[in-house]
């Protein structure tokens, strides 16, 4: 459990606003947050949500925090609502960010909205006077420069590489963007660098992170590309964020959470021993470098990763480990427990399953 830094009021004095609390980090960290007592604010664009995320949030926990659970209306596109959702708030965990799959039509688009939305985050915390902002970045905004593997938090991406997708890009320029007024006006942040979250749902939305473990489940995938990616659990991470919340130590400071590195043929390995009743929907053959590079000119998924085949991307958390003390899961756990609640929750096909027994 976090404890609140000397000082600082108890946490059930204390709310917290945890924007994009829809999504699939957003949720564990309000959670955890409930779980030790804060008051927490969440910001949705659609506050027709609230219910749903209200009674799934409930059905996680047996302590009744849901009623230690607020939200407001606000969104990464416009100024309407930041004011009233940092009111009164002693912290802002930022994690609202557009993350799609593949290529996006538009890169100017996913790119001006994550970075102007984390602007209008922080200034309305800045404003509000709020005493930390922790806000949700990426090792997409670490590994995909000039340095080498392990990728420690001295490393940047380039945005102008080839190997920058959309989506690195926006992780990259929006996380100097806040980093640069953090400093102009000295609001006290700290960022969160995840290597690629996976763990138990909350609910039957699925993410990026994790569909990728359900199209692999879902025989959605016909080969392995050479590629591969650090893991965390949804947990841990969620964690991660709470320790830089509360730590003294941690502001001004990015901090990347991640763990082993994982060849996607090698994750695959490891669905096949726990899951042996969905082994066979389970791509076998890896897919030859220049077979990748053909399927992207048509396929905005494979065209994410060309850059990256055969490339370690594994990331080096001892400064988490160091200053925040945080520790995380088995490696493997996180990949099982994706898939163990897929399944779980009826999003893997149950014929499937069935045929194969």
């Amino acid at each position: 459990m976090t404890i609140a830094p000397e000082g600082s009021a108890s946490p059930r004095n204390t709310t917290v606003l945890v924007t994009g609390i829809g999504g699939f980090l957003a949720g564990h960290i309000a959670l955890q947050l409930l779980e030790q007592g804060y008051r927490v604010r969440g910001s949705l664009r659609h506050i027709s949500r609230s219910d749903a995320i209200r009674d799934e949030l409930g059905s996680h926990s047996d302590s009744g925090v849901a009623e230690n659970l607020s939200f407001v209306r606000a969104y990464l596109d416009s100024d309407d609502g930041w004011a009233a959702a940092v009111k009164d708030c002693r912290y802002v965990i930022h994690t609202a960010s557009p993350f799609p799959p593949g290529f996006p039509d538009n890169e100017y688009e996913l790119i001006r909205t994550a970075h102007d939305g984390a602007l209008r985050v922080l200034r309305a915390a800045h404003q509000a006077h709020v005493n930390r902002v922790v806000m949700t970045s990426s090792v997409a905004a670490t590994n995909h420069g000039g340095g080498q593997a392990p990728f420690t938090e001295e490393h940047w991406t380039d945005p102008e590489s080839p190997r920058a997708t959309p989506y690195y890009k926006s992780k990259t320029l929006t996380e100097k963007a806040a980093w640069a007024f953090a400093r102009e006006v000295g609001l006290d942040l700290a960022v969160i660098n995840p290597s690629v979250i996976l763990g138990p749902l909350l609910g039957t939305k699925i993410g990026t992170s994790v569909g990728l473990i359900h199209h692999l489940m879902s025989g959605h995938f016909k080969g392995i590309p050479r590629f591969g990616f650090s893991v965390v659990d949804v947990r841990d991470a969620a964690d991660a964020h709470i320790r830089a919340m509360t730590n003294p130590a941690a502001g001004g400071q990015r901090f990347i959470v991640g763990g082993r590195f994982f060849w996607l043929k090698d994750l695959v390995a490891v669905l096949a021993r726990s899951f042996p009743n969905h082994a066979s929907q389970l791509p076998i053959r890896e897919v030859p470098d220049d077979v990748v590079r053909d399927m992207a000119k048509s396929d905005p998924n494979a065209r994410t990763i060309i850059h990256e085949l055969g490339r370690d991307l594994s990331v080096s958390s001892a400064k988490a480990r160091r200053i925040l003390n945080w520790s995380s899961r088995p490696d493997e756990e996180c990949i099982r427990a994706s898939a163990q609640s897929l399944i779980d929750l009826g999003l893997i096909p149950v014929e499937r399953a069935i045929q194969q027994a």
